[in-house]
């Protein structure tokens, strides 16, 4: 697949499945937008990506910040002139009992970042991609189908759900654009996400135990999978969810 000068912009790309997304466009041609708050990290992705001869350009942001969200596009138009791909990765996960008296700072926080900071970035870019006839990819999780086991994610099982009705109604109205919206919806990844949620007793080695196919995912196999979407290959498919969980679904 080549994406010779497209441009893509990855949120939440300093590391996990963004930071593979972003290496990948890059080795395939592109011109990548990393956006993320860690520089270190975001100067690693770069660093890679220059590797393949695309110098990439690096934003630090929060996306559920109004301005910075603003900027991610304004910043992206000013360096390339047009904008081709959005991938809305950035998301978070807490731990948060319904019955907390912190429980709506939590969720407010969940909701924002997951959901509110992709549907904005899509408003503010849209325009845009309508220009290229690009596309947006944006990642959910089997968590938006099914109970994640744990009744303290609430809110991400929720802003999950939330995320893949929002990009099949974006589907529908840009389709007569020629703008194509799907959903990728990994199970487990091995992703700073899981490890930030402080499960007790929790460890790689046997947490792939709890997939039919007895594995967790890498990240560049959720890229692999973000390429084809966002490519000429995928020209049919818009307002579809991919799933790629080792089997979480089948055996819940």
């Amino acid at each position: 697949m080549s994406f010779n000068n497209k441009v893509v912009i990855v949120t939440g790309s300093s590391s996990g499945i963004g930071a593979a997304a972003a290496i990948a466009f890059a080795k395939e041609g592109a011109n990548v937008v990393v956006v993320g708050r860690n520089e270190e990290k975001m100067k690693n992705v770069s660093n890679k990506c220059e590797s393949f001869g695309k110098k990439a350009l690096v934003v630090k942001a929060d996306v559920s910040n109004d301005a910075d969200a603003k900027r991610i596009v304004n910043e992206t138009l000013n360096k390339f002139g047009k904008l081709d791909i959005l991938v809305n990765n950035a998301g978070i996960a807490e731990h948060s009992e319904l019955t907390s008296k912190d429980f709506m700072k939590s969720f407010d926080r969940v909701m924002n970042i997951n959901l509110r900071a992709a549907v904005y970035l899509t408003h503010l870019a849209t325009p845009h991609l309508i220009k290229t006839k690009g596309n947006i990819i944006n990642i959910s999780s089997v968590a938006g189908t099914v109970n994640s086991g744990s009744s303290t994610l609430i809110a991400y099982c929720t802003s999950k759900a939330a995320l893949n009705h929002f990009s099949r109604g974006v589907a529908l109205k840009l389709a007569e654009h020629g703008v194509r919206v799907n959903i990728i919806s990994p199970g487990p990844v091995r992703t700073d996400i899981l490890d930030n949620l402080s499960i007790p007793n929790f460890n790689w080695d046997t947490f792939n135990e709890t997939t039919p196919l007895k594995r967790y995912s890498e990240p560049e196999e959720i890229a692999d999978l973000i390429l084809f979407l966002a490519s000429d290959k995928a020209r049919g498919i818009t307002g579809s969810e991919f799933v790629s969980d080792n089997g979480i679904l089948i055996k819940n």
